[in-house]
């Protein structure tokens, strides 16, 4: 007899579940410590699993049937015709921050990501799943005095915290051998809150306080393309196109300044439809070696410079909150990255052991002062660990360190040390069994 998929119909319903548990985790923590991430929509987060993490990212020209690829969903369409496969991170990060030669660390916890893949059929793969895809966390404060009598101090203090999260679903699909496109569509929602304080030891000066925020709900596309050729019996080359598309978000920017004191007032403004998504590009090629080396190039170009977004200013006197254009700009990020595993099917457990390194580069989306903000620049290398049980010998631990340095001239160093754990779960769910 066979058994019948109404089963495993169930299970997916049940995955479906714990993903949007999962988004009340993501909704609730922030991934950042970062004062950098008062500028733009935040810190941009990593939007990978555990496999690709390890590479530093690497992935757009990924394509493989053992792991949901979500940086480029044509990818879909490899996974493995009887496989279920689920994947989930964390990661736990220490960060020194350098300026002007004082020296301060923090640390930092957070739950990454959710994320499912399937087969519906050959040469059918859907995937659903949750990611971040901004971060705001920071508080700090500065102090100086007024005047030359150094009898007046003030104190500048600066908070936010907030994010904005997506759920997507997307298929890939290939038509033609070697040849495979995808889509994933996602509902981005989250909201951030700014806030700006100035206060002063002398109490006939009054303090004001700025406070910036908005919600956003809103849609996400992107799209991708990937081209496999076997070279000889034990290469194949595999290119990987994708698009993101770049869209107004809809959501409303507001600004309240609360002025205290001796003089008491508050002024509220809005900046209308003040967001708005950036197109993005990406290509990636992937070389394997017999699944015993894999090693990969990518890069991605973010047209942030071309959106818009609010900004409060000083216009002849008066204070205005507008949106504009070219506050923030044009951002780009390579990766090189690689895997190697002596034999995936080998009976020797070291043997399938993976070993994974990357190295990215990427250029700052944020101005700071009117000048560029932080270039960044990491590298990672983790493992990917075979779990075995009685049942299954395919999934996979997989654990990465990662070192990141955000720094530019004349302004604040970050260096990060973060750890990734994922637990990539890869069962058999879709195998017809037989009694006899």
């Amino acid at each position: 007899m066979h058994v019948k998929l109404s089963k495993n119909m169930r299970r997916i319903f049940n995955i479906a579940a714990l993903l949007l548990m999962c988004s009340s985790c993501l909704y609730a923590q922030s991934g950042t410590n970062s004062p950098y991430s008062q500028f733009g929509l935040g810190v941009l987060s990593e939007q990978s699993g555990g496999v690709n993490r390890g590479m530093n990212g690497l992935g757009v020209g990924l394509r493989e049937h053992d792991q949901v690829n979500v940086l480029n969903p044509a990818s879909y369409s490899s996974i493995d015709s009887l496989s279920f496969i689920f994947d989930a991170g964390f990661s736990g990060q220490i960060t020194n921050f350098k300026e002007d030669g004082r020296s301060k660390n923090a640390k930092n916890a957070n739950f990454e990501y959710a994320v499912a893949g399937f087969r519906l059929r050959k040469g059918l793969g859907m995937s659903l799943g949750i990611l971040p895809f901004t971060n705001v966390g920071y508080h700090y404060q500065n102090t100086g005095f007024v005047d030359n009598g150094r009898t007046t101090t003030y104190t500048n203090q600066f908070a936010g915290e907030g994010g904005l999260r997506h759920v997507f679903v997307g298929a890939g699909w290939s038509p033609l051998k070697g040849f495979s496109i995808g889509a994933n569509i996602a509902y981005l929602w989250g909201s951030y809150t700014r806030s700006v304080t100035n206060s002063y030891s002398d109490e006939d000066i009054s303090s004001l306080t700025k406070t910036y925020g908005a919600t956003i709900s809103s849609y996400k596309l992107d799209f991708g393309v990937q081209y496999e050729q076997k070279i000889t019996g034990k290469d194949r080359l595999a290119l990987g196109l994708t698009y993101g598309l770049g869209h107004r978000l809809g959501a409303d920017a507001t600004c309240v300044v609360v002025t205290s004191g001796i003089v008491s007032d508050t002024a509220s403004h809005k900046a209308e439809d003040a967001w708005e998504l950036p197109m993005t590009i990406g290509a990636g090629l992937s070389w394997n070696h017999g699944n015993r080396w894999r090693v990969g190039f990518d890069y991605t170009l973010q047209k942030w410079g071309s959106v818009s977004s609010p900004n409060y200013y000083n216009e002849a006197g008066k204070m205005v909150y507008s949106v504009e254009k070219g506050l923030l700009k044009d951002r780009s990020k390579m990766t090189l990255g690689g895997e190697y595993c002596n034999n995936e099917n080998g009976r020797d457990f070291f043997q399938r052991i993976r070993y994974r390194l990357g190295f990215s580069y990427a250029t700052p989306y944020v101005k700071v002062n009117g000048k560029d903000g932080p270039k960044e620049l990491s590298v990672s290398a983790g493992f990917g660990i075979p779990i075995k049980n009685g049942y299954n010998n395919r999934s996979m631990l997989n654990i990465s360190g990662q070192w990141q340095q955000t720094s530019a001239p004349g302004l604040l160093k970050e260096n990060t040390f973060r750890i990734n754990i994922g637990f990539t779960f890869n069962e058999r769910w879709f195998m017809k069994w037989k009694f006899e």
